[in-house]
């Protein structure tokens, strides 16, 4: 049986900003464009063998979201930042419903982290 080759990156990463949450569609609106303490930030990027839901390649910054399905993938969710951390990132985690319920919070969390960053 033959198998089906890997999907290039640039497509996979096409397929999951489509297909992208409610949580994960509110934090891009507060995100992009440089509304953030004006730090660019890009959606679904590749980083070694995973791909970061948000990351700032200027503060080396990624900013994962989580829904109910990570409470039982915490370690899997400890190797992948483990990894991204490995490559240089700092990783910032956040469930959903902190994103859904308190976007500005969480905005302002980023924010303290990118200013600590900022060149």
């Amino acid at each position: 049986m033959a198998t089906r080759p890997a999907k290039p990156r640039t497509a996979r990463a096409r397929d999951l900003r489509a297909t992208s949450t409610d949580a994960e569609h509110k934090l891009w609106a507060a995100l992009r464009a440089r509304q953030l303490g004006g730090f660019k930030f890009r959606r679904q990027v590749p980083i070694d063998r995973y791909f970061a839901d948000f990351a700032c390649v200027e503060a080396k910054l990624v900013v994962e979201l989580d829904g109910g399905q990570h409470m039982e993938r915490s370690d899997y969710d400890e190797r992948r930042t483990s990894v991204l951390e490995a490559c240089g990132w700092r990783v910032m985690r956040f469930w959903n419903n902190d994103v859904l319920e308190n976007i500005e919070g969480v905005g302002l969390e980023v924010l303290a982290a990118l200013e600590v960053a900022r060149p």
